[in-house]
């Protein structure tokens, strides 16, 4: 099964091949967000990409590994989305709208389908070493998105010398992912908002003075 995956990695694509390729993973991806992986079959993605049994496996030798090509492809998305709102945060008030933003998305579906990256860790990361491996990887990311931003505001002097900005982000990023499952829980983002809060309200215990 290993080496069919790797075949398929290392096969020279056409271009329409890999169009193909990129609406199967665009299709499964969006489904998997909806349904899980889970509950989530071959057949599905075959409809949902307008392709055939044997396109599919032409790109992909089994459900596993066109579910890691979605993880890959959701991590993706969820960085370049995160890189975009957190490369230039350097204030607390930046760090707020950061956190109005998020919260304003997940009203919007009425805290429905919670984190995809959290999703996938839940649902993927006891069963499959290599996506669990992925998902960390984007999460350290995330995280360092974070620090980075805060790492700024300590060096305008908008945080004390001793605040510790891998430590924050850290738990701003703890605050988020139980967040989601919360207003995912609930089908209501208040209480994304309410954790979110109380980690920005810590990280201003570290605000320089005046």
């Amino acid at each position: 099964m290993a080496d069919g995956g790797a075949t398929t990695e290392r096969r020279a694509r056409t271009p329409k091949g890999e169009a193909t390729r990129q609406r199967i993973i665009d299709a499964a991806a969006e489904l998997m967000r909806l349904k899980g992986v889970g509950k989530t079959t071959l057949d599905d993605v075959v409809a949902a990409s307008q392709t055939s049994k044997s396109q599919l496996y032409n790109h992909f030798s089994d459900k596993e590994d066109l579910t890691r090509a979605v993880v890959r492809r959701w991590g993706e998305r969820r960085l370049e989305e995160q890189e975009d709102e957190l490369r230039r945060l350097d204030s607390i008030r930046g760090l707020e709208r950061w956190r109005d933003a998020i919260v304003q998305r997940n009203t919007v579906v009425a805290g429905a389908h919670g984190c995809i990256l959290g999703s996938l860790a839940i649902e993927l990361a006891d069963q499959d070493e290599e996506a669990r491996r992925t998902l960390r990887a984007d999460f350290e990311a995330w995280e360092r998105l974070l620090a980075d931003g805060l790492e700024r505001m300590r060096a305008k002097g908008a945080l004390r010398p001793d605040a510790d900005p891998a430590e924050l982000a850290t738990g701003i990023m703890a605050a988020l992912q139980g967040g989601y499952l919360l207003a995912q829980t609930a089908h209501d983002s208040a209480p994304m908002a309410v954790a979110l809060d109380m980690a920005i309200e810590h990280v201003k215990t570290f605000a320089s003075e005046g």
